[in-house]
């Protein structure tokens, strides 16, 4: 899958900041001296590349930002449907297709059927658990609103947020706190929908070939819990020495149908600044006008071992989002490189869990 740009500029991973020239440096709490090497240059050089692009953008997200404040929220007068009437339709499409509610008695019965030590469906009930609060808040949110907008109960500050928000295509405060990010609140809600049917399929079907990393609330958690089940499948294995590895495979995930012997299939990563060769399995140039391209499946495991990584391998950051700081790391991998990596460093290149 690629994401092509509307210019000819280059889509540089640059800072999404604005201009300025003082710039601080960020800090990443990872056993590389070249991830910190690549953080300066993305901050830097990076941005060099592909300001003019990131200015562009920001600037009419600014301007749209903006316009979209400063329409007026009273009702209109006029012919068409008013802003109530527009989100009373939203709200009742949204809760016709809203998930059920997990039983919680159901859930305990699957996770003790597959293992309620193992550390990966701990993992998983600690995620059900957070999709289940995001599902009854806006259950209760929804259904508020559609009373408070037949007059039913007051419209208190969070139901006005929620239909304010939710007449411009935004996501409410309320709902954005307890979940997670999305520039639309289509995009939110089509999320919303992608991660229930993963952790729903999981838990009731089994355990699936393939993870969709950016489905999860806690990435980092996910990794942990891999790398727990790796140690305790071998006598001897000490958590403390076991670190992650990764092989980038040639298949997507349609054609993945069983799931590896150790560690985890994970798809739907975007690689931003650069592209993979697939048939070579190596890091390569950006085709032009091309701002992402997806990642084929990536194969992330877990060995008994603290020797340091091969230098000529790019230590590549992931990212929950295009916005990158410590809050939307999650880790890196290694990518095969015929260049030297300090050339994709020069690029700030990246993976990303979401280009939305």
């Amino acid at each position: 899958m690629e994401v092509h740009a509307g210019n000819d500029l280059e889509m540089g991973p640059g800072n999404q900041e604005g201009l300025g020239s003082d710039i601080k440096e960020e800090t990443i709490s990872e056993d590389s001296g070249q991830l910190g090497h690549r953080h300066r240059f993305i901050k830097k050089d990076g941005r060099r590349n592909s300001s003019g692009k990131r200015y562009q953008s920001n600037t009419a997200s600014d301007v749209l930002e903006t316009i979209t404040n400063i329409q007026p929220k009273e009702s209109g007068g006029g012919v068409g449907e008013t802003r109530e009437a527009i989100v009373y339709r939203l709200s009742e499409d949204m809760l016709s297709k809203l998930p059920p509610d997990y039983v919680p008695h159901e859930v305990k019965a699957r996770l003790i059927k597959m293992g309620h030590l193992n550390s990966m469906n701990i993992f998983l009930r600690q995620e059900i658990d957070r999709m289940q609060r995001v599902i009854s808040i806006l259950r209760s949110s929804l259904c508020d609103l559609k009373l408070a907008i037949e007059g039913t109960i007051i419209m208190s500050e969070n139901l006005r947020d929620a239909l304010d928000n939710m007449y411009d295509a935004r996501i409410p405060q309320l709902w954005k706190r307890v979940s997670w990010d999305s520039s639309t609140l289509g995009f939110w809600f089509t999320e919303l929908l992608e991660r229930n049917a993963q952790f729903s399929t999981w838990i009731f079907e089994g355990r699936p070939n393939v993870f969709w990393m950016t489905g999860f609330f806690n990435p980092q958690g996910f990794l942990t819990a891999m790398r727990q089940e790796v140690t305790r499948a071998h006598k001897g294995w000490a958590l403390d020495t076991v670190t992650i590895h990764n092989d980038v495979l040639r298949q997507t995930k349609e054609e993945i149908t069983t799931p590896p012997a150790e560690g985890v299939y994970i798809y739907g990563l975007y690689m931003d600044g650069a592209s993979w060769d697939r048939r070579n399995g190596k890091l390569t140039e950006s085709t032009p006008k091309v701002l992402f391209m997806q990642l084929p499946v990536l194969h992330i495991f877990a060995i008994n071992s603290t020797a340091p990584k091969d230098p000529k391998l790019y230590v590549c950051p992931i990212y929950k989002k295009p916005k990158r700081t410590d809050l939307t790391f999650i880790t890196v991998v290694y990518l095969r490189t015929l260049l030297s990596p300090d050339h994709w460093i020069l690029r700030g290149v990246a993976l990303l869990c979401d280009i939305k």
